[in-house]
């Protein structure tokens, strides 16, 4: 008969556990290392920001959209913050989405009127 201390008993047992935990551990980690963090609690659903300046170009005018960007969500941030009702939370998400496509508006506008933007033209048969 093997005498065992009692250290190795629990050092034995617990690399058993680990073995069969760590593939759902593994899971849990790849599945939170694929979930972005987002920068506040709804940016998923605000697909329509620019991440790269229209035809390459980056201007003035793409500093200021971004910009203005960052302060719609900043601004965002701060109203969420104090809202204390579900028409105050709404009414904060109705101004971001307001100033978010104003600033893409004034911005494509601007890039159209220098010419980075060209109309689409559609060819049909031939």
């Amino acid at each position: 008969m093997r005498i065992y201390r009692k250290s190795t008993l629990i050092a034995n047992a617990i690399g058993r556990k680990t073995i069969a935990i760590a593939p759902i551990l593994g899971l849990a980690i790849a599945f939170g290392a694929s979930t972005p963090v987002q920068a506040h609690p709804g940016h998923q659903r605000h697909a329509h920001i620019l991440k790269a300046p229209l035809a390459g170009v980056r201007n003035n005018y793409w500093y200021d959209y971004q910009s203005d960007v960052l302060e719609a969500e900043n601004e965002l941030r701060k109203d969420l913050r104090r809202a204390k009702t579900t028409q105050d939370r709404r009414e904060a998400w109705e101004e971001y989405n307001r100033e978010i496509k104003d600033a893409r508006h004034d911005y494509t506008k601007e890039m159209a009127e220098r010419g980075y933007i060209r109309p689409g033209q559609v060819t049909v048969g031939g």
